[in-house]
């Protein structure tokens, strides 16, 4: 069974749907005693995990009973918002035919959703500095993700589809699903299109995403898509120039530690202190000899510290900048400690979900985006060949070529890291290049 789910998962293309991308039939390929299915959804706005718990809850626990078989774990966790009513109610009335299986209720704090923070959460084991979740004996898994699988095993079907919460100033936010490569404004013009005419989008979440073209693609990794009105207070942030960040920290901060307060990484016990770090613009110098600029690396990019600071600083911009200034410079991180237990008061620390959406100025377009599961036809899609961590797909395909969807067009490049790519619709390849496959229905 392992090694069938293991090729299964690896010829349907499955990647972390809910992240950066990283190949799940790499991340399955290990041991482990515990595997946490991610049902946070921390980020505001975002509803796609939280719907489809609610909707396959039956599915998902087979998926996770089949990631515990894979990686001979002796239990499997759902781990969401007790705020999820729904999703709550529906894994609970599936759970008496899972026995190994369980669900864990979090708080409605962000960001819950790092996966190091959610080891925490589940199963009181830090996750070393720099490290990743198998470190504890603990593998993670997306909710979106964990569904593939279990199509992936059960049906043979690949990824070529994707779930996306479309948000904020559109007509009628909704959650829909769509084919890879479509446009987002295409995906957007589903939810009725933006209520304004001058505008953002931002792909992913407000704290962690990313601003994006109307004209670029939705992706494995596409979780939402955010419209939010020019001159917002999130783009303000988002857009402001480093050199600006830099200026405004050696002006303002006063050192009053709040940003490393209220840290998350800081609060497993990692050496990750904003406020020091910060004093590099204003003094040049961390001004302590324990502290090195290498710190930043332990970094997750939250953005959280902005939000705590009452001068309204950006240490994750700092931290970022000195992350690219190390690396540039051939200088990795180092540090990996193992922090035995989480920082003390760690739980009084936790940052409300509902305070942070107020802060951004979201309240507004904090509504529902109710699940719509028909899936939108698309007459051309454009597939870049590099949707996850790790080596760009090989095209497998030339112009020219009539493909159906489903079929394979890009595989993982001999002895890299990488996934393999599908036709999201089926009809003629238009086009083939370093970054892309276009496909013409």
């Amino acid at each position: 069974m392992s090694i069938d789910l293991i090729a299964a998962v690896q010829a349907a293309g499955i990647v972390g749907a809910g992240g950066a991308g990283f190949p799940t039939h790499v991340k399955l390929n290990a041991k482990a005693d515990t595997v946490i299915i991610n049902g946070a959804e921390c980020e505001p706005l975002l509803r796609v995990d939280q719907q489809l718990m609610a909707r396959k809850a039956e599915q998902l626990l087979c998926a996770l009973d089949l990631i515990v078989d894979q990686v001979g774990a002796q239990r499997g966790v759902v781990a969401l918002k007790a705020h999820y009513h729904q999703a709550v109610a529906a894994l609970n009335g599936a759970l008496p035919a899972h026995p190994r299986l369980s669900v864990h209720q979090l708080g409605g704090f962000y960001p819950a959703g790092d996966e190091q923070v959610l080891v925490c959460e589940v199963t009181g084991r830090v996750v070393p500095e720099g490290g990743i979740p198998i470190q504890v004996g603990v593998v993670v898994s997306n909710v979106e993700t964990a569904l593939q699988v279990y199509e992936a095993v059960t049906t043979g079907k690949p990824v070529i589809e994707k779930y996306v919460t479309l948000t904020g100033a559109v007509r009628t936010p909704m959650t829909v699903k769509v084919p890879l490569g479509i446009t987002v404004r295409e995906a957007l013009a589903m939810a009725g299109g933006p209520t304004v005419s001058a505008y953002a989008v931002i792909n992913g979440g407000p704290m962690m995403g990313r601003v994006v073209s109307p004209e670029s693609t939705i992706t494995k990794t596409t979780k939402g898509l955010i419209v939010i009105p020019e001159g917002h207070p999130l783009l303000v942030s988002l857009n402001k120039p480093l050199e600006r960040t830099l200026r405004d920290a050696a002006i303002a901060c006063m050192q009053c530690s709040l940003c490393t307060e209220v840290c998350p990484r800081a609060n497993l016990g990692h050496r990750i202190h904003p406020h020091k770090l910060m004093r590099i613009a204003a003094y040049g110098s961390l001004c302590d000899e324990k502290e090195t600029p290498m710190n930043a690396y332990l970094c997750c990019g939250c953005r959280l510290c902005e939000y705590a600071c009452v001068m309204g600083l950006q240490p994750w911009k700092l931290n970022g900048n000195l992350k690219g200034i190390l690396g540039k410079n051939g200088i990795r991180n180092n540090l990996n400690a193992k922090p035995e237990h989480p920082a003390p008061f760690r739980e009084t620390k936790r940052y409300p979900v509902h305070k942070l959406i107020g802060q951004l100025g979201l309240r507004d377009y904090d509504v529902p985006a109710p699940l719509d599961e028909g899936l939108r036809p698309a007459t051309r899609v454009e597939l870049p060949l590099r949707q996850n961590v790790g080596a760009s797909a090989q095209p497998v395909v030339g112009v020219g070529d009539p493909v159906e969807a489903g079929a394979l067009i890009a595989c993982i490049p001999e002895g890299k890291l990488g996934a393999n790519l599908h036709a999201s619709i089926g009809g003629t390849v238009q086009a083939v290049t370093e970054t892309s496959i276009v496909i013409q229905a």
